[in-house]
């Protein structure tokens, strides 16, 4: 099995090692949701709650970090205390897995870090909440999440519940087209906004099943390297209020805007106002949907596996 990093060695967890080695399902799960996407002490119980969802799919969860410069492929309860505890902890793009591992440094992955050492892994399936995308305005400021560009270069499933519509979705979806992302919605030919079940935009392509998904990405692999998107909304009834969800994002991205937020600085911003506007309720569907993606990439992990893929 190849190593995450050349000449760098890598944890895996017994777990983790034993299923890949007998070619059972396993799901990777990234750790920057749980460093700075949810507060604590909740991020704590949230990622128990995820990594058993993946299990309900069917599958093994592989939550991913680096540790001391090392990169771990399936965390300890105790490693997980760590990610979870740790204000300090840096937030690790592909960019950044270099610098964190010559230099001894701990960090959180992102979705485009946490692709990139699953594939290395052998891990063939990733569910996370939402992926990055192009911003509004980048025409001017070439603001665009490196994910994108990492999952052109990746071979693996990646469940999502689309990108939060406080970003440019159209552009979005036009980049993923251009590096020839396939992206397929779930059981919908519109593709989600995170915490609304359709962000405007439709998807080309849909499957109707888990076994569909596996069989998409086993197809895929045979051709060309790049990842399988699979979209995955929320039902209707468990989205945010699209009323307070649509007035609350304009509000704020007017205040970003007077405020002078600029990159990196304007998507946390966006997402402390929805917060606040919400009473909370972001927050309990933002970990509603990455439980749901979870499940659904224990199934799809699964279905891999059962066809040899």
């Amino acid at each position: 099995m190849a190593h995450p990093f050349p000449g760098t060695p890598s944890v895996l967890s017994p777990e983790v090692a034993d299923a890949l080695a007998a070619g059972r399902p396993v799901v990777a799960l990234e750790s920057t949701l749980l460093a700075h996407g949810l507060p604590r002490p909740q991020n704590r119980a949230a990622a128990d709650e995820v990594e058993a969802a993946v299990r309900a799919g069917g599958a093994v969860p592989a939550t991913i970090a680096v540790l001391d410069g090392v990169p771990h492929v399936g965390l300890t309860a105790a490693e997980v205390d760590r990610v979870c505890a740790d204000p300090e902890l840096a937030k690790l793009g592909v960019r950044d897995l270099p610098v964190a591992a010559a230099l001894g440094r701990s960090g959180a992955t992102t979705v485009s870090s946490t692709a990139l050492l699953a594939a290395r892994a052998g891990i063939g399936v990733f569910a996370t909440g939402g992926l990055g995308g192009v911003h509004r305005l980048a025409s001017d400021t070439f603001d665009e999440s490196a994910d994108l560009v990492a999952l052109a270069r990746t071979s693996l499933v990646v469940v999502c519940a689309g990108v939060k519509s406080i970003l440019d979705v159209p552009a979005t979806l036009e980049r993923l087209e251009s590096l020839s992302v396939t992206v397929v919605g779930y059981r919908t030919n519109r593709f989600p906004g995170f915490y609304v079940a359709d962000s405007g935009s439709p998807v080309d392509w849909s499957v109707a099943s888990a076994a569909e998904a596996a069989r998409v990405f086993a197809a895929r692999r045979e051709l060309a390297p790049g990842a399988v998107v699979v979209a995955n909304p929320l039902p209707v009834d468990q989205q945010l209020d699209t009323e307070l969800h649509d007035r609350v994002i304009a509000d704020a991205l007017a205040a970003a805007d007077a405020a002078g937020a600029r990159g990196k600085d304007v998507t946390p911003f966006i997402l402390g106002h929805l917060h606040e506007a919400s009473g909370g309720a972001s927050l309990e569907v933002n970990v509603r949907l990455v439980l749901r993606n979870a499940e659904l990439a224990g199934q799809i992990a699964a279905e891999l596996a059962a066809i040899g893929r």
